[in-house]
Formats: structure tokens, C-alpha cells, sequence
């Protein structure tokens, strides 16, 4: 059974930084393409960020580019989002999912081809 746990959550003030971390069991970690999403109060999910099952590509929703780096230790079967000059519309749960492809899809950031998710941390950037 795949177990997804995100940690790292928190409240930070506009223009800091925090890093999330995932850890995934249950699977063959180094050959999943993982990614993170988030979800605020009264909104759809939005795809945050994709990164490929060795790391080597990564892909970025259009809110969070330049500001957010997703990377991964496959030693350690751990997922991380850096994340920097945050503002008050990345206040958001995010979540961690596991993909069953190695690669990220078109359809990444709707999801597509994620299949196993985390329980979410709670992300609160105040003005």
C-alpha cells in the first residue's frame, strides 16, 4: 500500500520562504514521477510542480515559477518544495502525489497520471 506524508506546513510572513518535504513508502520511489499541489479555501487544485522520476526535468505551474524549485533524493525516498518570496495567494493546503508513469504528463497539472496522495500541510502566508 503507497503511503504519501507530506510535513513542512506552516505561517510565514509575505516575502519568506518555507520547505516542504514528502516521503513516499509503498512504492519504487526512484521510478515515480512525483508533484505537488495545492488547494485554497473555495478553489479549484492547482498543479504546483512536477519533477521526473531521476530529476533531471521539472515543470512549474505559472503562479509559482521563478519563486518555487522542486527536487528530490531518491536515496531518501523524499520529494521537497522550495519555496521563496511567498505571498498571500499561496495560502493554500498543498499535497504531495506519486504518479504511476515516470514522466510528467501534458496533463500534469490537472493531475493526470497521479494516482496516490498525501493527507496535505497547510500553508498560511500572512500580508
Amino acid at each position: 500500500q503507497v503511503q504519501v506524508v507530506e510535513s513542512g506546513g506552516g505561517l510565514v510572513e509575505a516575502g519568506g520562504s518555507l520547505r516542504l518535504s514528502c516521503t513516499a513508502s509503498g512504492l519504487t520511489f526512484g521510478k515515480s514521477a512525483m508533484g505537488w499541489f495545492r488547494q485554497a479555501a473555495g478553489k479549484e487544485r492547482e498543479g504546483v510542480a512536477c519533477i521526473i522520476y531521476n530529476g533531471d526535468r521539472s515543470y512549474y505551474g505559472d503562479s509559482v515559477k521563478g519563486r518555487f524549485a522542486i527536487s528530490r533524493d531518491n536515496a531518501k525516498n523524499t520529494l521537497y518544495l522550495q519555496m521563496d518570496s511567498l505571498q498571500p495567494e499561496d495560502t493554500a493546503m498543498y499535497y504531495c502525489a506519486a504518479s504511476s508513469l515516470s514522466v510528467c504528463l501534458g496533463t500534469w497539472s490537472s493531475a493526470g497520471g497521479f494516482g496516490d496522495w498525501g493527507q496535505g500541510t497547510q500553508v498560511t502566508v500572512s500580508s
